[in-house]
Order: C-alpha cells, then sequence, then structure tokens
C-alpha cells in the first residue's frame, strides 16, 4: 500500500462524471478514481472548508464514529473489479479494530472530515507523463471566500471543472 492524497478533482467531459484523482504521497504516480456528483461535492465542500447548517451524510458518518469513541484509523482503496473499486476503512473503537467494506468516494469524503490517512495499492497506480506539469497537493479553489459558496456556486464550480483541470490520465 502507498499512502495518497486527494490531488485534484474534475469533471470528466467523457463520461460526464466526477473524477478524483488520488496522488502517491511524495510522488508523482496518480489513480483516478470516477466518482457520483454528491461525493464530489461532498468531497470539495471538506476541501474548501464549507459548511451546512444541518450536517451531510459523510458529516453525520464522522459525528457517529467519534460520538461512539470511535478512530478512523485509515482508508485503503484496496482492488478494482469491473471497473469498480473497492476500499476498506478501518474504524478503532471500544470493541477493538473493526473493518468495513465501503464505497472509495465515501471512504475519502469520511477521511478528509477525520483527517485519516488514504492509502491506494500500488498496483493500481499509474505513472505520469514525465514532462506533465502536477502540484503536490492541488486543491480545487471556489472563489475568494469558500466559506460563504452558496449551493448554486458550488454546483457551477463543479460543473466547470475540465480535466485539463487536473491533468492527463487514462481511464
Amino acid at each position: 500500500m502507498v499512502e495518497v492524497t486527494v490531488a485534484r478533482l474534475g469533471l470528466d467531459s467523457t463520461t460526464n462524471s466526477y473524477v478524483v484523482i488520488l496522488q502517491e504521497r511524495g510522488g508523482k504516480r496518480m489513480l483516478p478514481i470516477w466518482i457520483g456528483k454528491p461525493e464530489a461535492e461532498s468531497i470539495v465542500m471538506e476541501m474548501n472548508h464549507v459548511t451546512r447548517e444541518r450536517p451531510l451524510t459523510h458529516d453525520l458518518c464522522r459525528a457517529l464514529i467519534t460520538g461512539l469513541g470511535g478512530t478512523l484509523r485509515r482508508v485503503s482503496i484496496t482492488r478494482v473489479q469491473q471497473n469498480t473499486y473497492f476500499a476498506e476503512m478501518q474504524i478503532d473503537g471500544p470493541r477493538g479494530l473493526v473493518e468495513f467494506d465501503a464505497r472509495p468516494s465515501d471512504s475519502i469524503a469520511i477521511a478528509l472530515r477525520l483527517s485519516a490517512p488514504i492509502y491506494a495499492l500500488e498496483s493500481l497506480m499509474s505513472e505520469i507523463d514525465e514532462d506533465e506539469d502536477v502540484e503536490e497537493t492541488e486543491r480545487p479553489s471556489a472563489g475568494n471566500d469558500a466559506h460563504e459558496l452558496t449551493p448554486e456556486q458550488l454546483k457551477a464550480y463543479l460543473e466547470h471543472l475540465r480535466p485539463e483541470d487536473f491533468g492527463k490520465f487514462k481511464p
């Protein structure tokens, strides 16, 4: 397993799907994972420290984990099967360490909220072109004051991301 960070998030115009790009910590290898719109919105909201009046699903998961005395130790992207990625969440709680099967998109959104490390199976990582200019951790920016984004502004921001915004990759 190799530790990864959320490097970029964008919209793949060929599939009209959102893509989260995980990048090897301290390296150039990347892992693109296609995700749903609600998960993309949740990830970008957390990355930009946007809060809602009422908790969203991933905020509720954070509250449940911590409220029950647990700690999210790590998220692991474990495999891909028929173009579907699989992940596991390791939660340490009063009854010991428990692993849960989860979608990578949900796992990433929760890991960001709990500052937990994210790992990916080394064989899933792919090299990028050497001439590609990729920042170590490029985070989406939604304007001058991300704390005051309206749902409409967030939606517009997500809809206007392009694959070029997060680099070249092969599905």
